[in-house]
């Protein structure tokens, strides 16, 4: 499986021409990463030069990714169990809707290609993505999962 994108702009550069970060931040953030290793966006937040949302919809416009606030959806507990508390907790996603053979996911990193093949193979569905806030998707597994450890 390869994701595309559809904008082909790092995820910095895309920041920088929002007006988000400046480019020494995007360096910085480089250094960082380089040090600590994870994912750049996460970086940038924890730096606090970006908010979450901010890198969730530059990945949305990088890659055609749907943006899925969770705070206000409502997920039937069926469509939970689809998804085990480990695997959601391993990959930081959620499982929301199933329509026929397809299994929509919200994630907070779309681009775990390991995570996408592994739900598939777990869930024998194939499956559809949706960019959420780590936030979000951390929130939704609490809220959801509390009760099935």
């Amino acid at each position: 499986m390869q994701i595309k994108k559809i904008v082909n702009k790092q995820l910095g550069e895309l920041l920088i021409e929002r007006g988000i970060i400046s480019r020494q931040q995007l360096d910085k953030a480089l250094t960082v990463q380089k040090e600590r290793g994870g994912l750049i966006g996460e970086v940038l937040v924890e730096l606090g030069f970006a908010k979450e949302e901010d890198i969730t919809q530059a990945l949305t416009a990088q890659y055609g990714f749907p943006y899925l606030p969770l705070a206000n959806y409502e997920i039937n507990s069926e469509i939970i169990d689809i998804i085990p508390s480990r695997v959601a907790r391993q990959y930081l996603l959620i499982p929301v809707d199933k329509v026929g053979n397809s299994l929509t996911l919200s994630m907070s990193n779309p681009l775990n290609v390991h995570a996408i093949e592994d739900v598939e193979l777990l869930s024998g569905c194939s499956v559809q993505i949706f960019v959420s806030t780590l936030s979000d998707v951390k929130g939704a597994i609490e809220k959801y999962y509390k009760d099935k450890e």
